[in-house]
């Protein structure tokens, strides 16, 4: 049988955003981690404008990978750009 066509009515209470993270910030500083740890990785070409991500760029750079970090527009922590190699901004 069919549903009713009230089931299937679909209301603004039904529709309530899920906004998070999920941590994917904390899963990508471990995976750079992990690659320059492993020496695994000589370049990491990091796309953001996070700040959340400066621990990460700190530590790649003490292993000895370079970072090239393009920011996208995004105003960028000027503590981000003094941990890049290279800084791109691209509009």
């Amino acid at each position: 049988m069919p549903p009713d066509a009230a089931e299937l009515t679909v209301t603004s209470e039904d529709l309530l955003p899920n906004v998070q993270q999920k941590g994917v910030d904390m899963r990508v500083g471990l995976d750079i981690a992990s690659l320059t740890l492993k020496r695994q990785v000589e370049i990491i070409v990091l796309v953001t404008g996070d700040s959340d991500f400066i621990p990460a760029m700190k530590f790649a750079r003490r292993e000895g990978a370079q970072l090239f970090l393009v920011a996208l527009g995004h105003n960028v922590l000027d503590e981000m750009r003094e941990h890049a190699d290279l800084m791109l901004d691209l509009d």
